[in-house]
């Protein structure tokens, strides 16, 4: 198989984690017989750097022609004096616009290693496995925003908008997911005060007609934020808008012990190239002392492999030479323990990648 993949290292952390799942993608295309190119292009904090652009037209039409995208993370407080259309922040929304990236994937996993990790008691992490689904073209990121700021008591706004079609889009993503796993979606939203969510449920509603082999529930998204710390183990795929979405995922990743393990992918209609980054942002105050966990990024690399490239048992290796190395004790810093065989990022990655080259690429665990 031959693949082109385009890198974003952005800022911060990004480069170091990027550069850690790119070293892993190499050693499977090399274990494998596959070929993947890898052309990187500026993005962010690094773009407006370089290009005073967070999103160069040099780097959409790169990702516009890569079959897949690789993104490290961006931001810092070295922008955050620009104005919200010049951020970096704005470049990650404009991608999402320009490659009509619609879907937004997390999965929430615990790896048996890390269960010690966890804030929850273990009685509570029994069956914890779920998808978050977010809608990721709508809602409040994508509304009209106002800020008055001479007036004498100053205001602001952001407008929440969704349309009949950006819900039912989403929602039969999440439906036919669901299908494929334990065939029920919980669909969050706060339809008791929100015309928007009252679309969404009306919509989600009549769409899950066409499942009847999976199970519809619907929460208030104050419930379903206490619910993931109650009960996790009742989802199976989470089904919400984007700034619901994008705050419950970032709850939820503190089930599986750091936000620095969770993967995530965008994506737009089959066939177009999706775009895969770590959920965490850049964390300038460790960005080059070696001490970011690369096990978003690299999680992102696997799922690129299963869900992109149609590489599932490519993608299972990886994540099981991840998991050989925890099982060893080694972590990074965010999450050891007492007990832990604590290293820097890039010995980290060597250590995953010490244990791919020794693995037999005809067999995974779950082979």
């Amino acid at each position: 198989m031959k693949k082109t993949i385009a890198t974003l290292p952005g800022d911060g952390i990004g480069p170091e984690v990027t550069a850690a799942a790119v070293g892993v993608l190499r050693d499977c295309a090399s274990a494998f017989g596959h070929q993947f190119e890898f052309r990187e292009f500026p993005f962010g904090g690094n773009a407006i750097d370089r290009c005073n652009n967070p999103l160069p037209d040099e780097t959409l039409a790169g990702c516009k022609a890569a079959d897949a995208v690789l993104l490290g993370a961006i931001g810092g407080p070295k922008w955050d004096g620009l104005p919200l259309g010049t951020r970096p922040e704005a470049g990650l929304l404009g991608i999402r616009q320009q490659m009509e990236l619609y879907i937004n994937l997390r999965p929430i996993r615990l790896r048996s290693a890390l269960r010690g990790i966890s804030p929850l008691r273990h009685d509570r992490l029994d069956g914890c496995d779920f998808d978050i689904v977010r809608e990721l073209a709508g809602d409040i990121y994508f509304g009209a925003h106002t800020f008055q700021r001479q007036a004498k008591d100053p205001s602001a706004s952001d407008i929440a908008q969704y349309s009949a079609f950006e819900v039912t889009r989403v929602s039969r993503y999440a439906f036919e997911r669901a299908a494929g796993r334990k065939k029920h979606v919980t669909s969050v939203d706060k339809a008791n005060v929100l015309a928007t969510s009252t679309l969404w449920r009306e919509t989600v509603t009549k769409v899950g007609r066409d499942y009847p082999g999976v199970t519809l529930d619907h929460l208030l998204v104050d419930n379903a934020a206490m619910q993931i710390l109650l009960r996790p183990a009742q989802f199976d795929v989470m089904l919400t808008g984007n700034m619901f979405g994008d705050i419950l995922s970032d709850e939820a990743s503190a089930l599986a012990g750091s936000i620095g393990l969770i993967p995530s992918m965008s994506r737009g209609d089959v066939g177009k190239p999706a775009l895969y980054e770590p959920i965490h942002g850049s964390a300038p105050s460790i960005a080059g002392k070696d001490l970011a966990c690369p096990l978003g990024a690299i999680f992102s690399a696997t799922l690129m492999l299963a869900e992109s490239f149609g590489l599932k048992h490519e993608a299972q290796w990886i994540e099981d030479a991840v998991d050989r190395v925890l099982e060893e004790g080694f972590r990074t810093a965010d999450v050891a323990d007492a007990k832990s065989k604590t290293v820097g990022s890039a010995e980290f990655t060597r250590q995953i990648r010490n244990q791919l080259r020794k693995a037999d690429p005809a067999a995974t665990a779950k082979a």
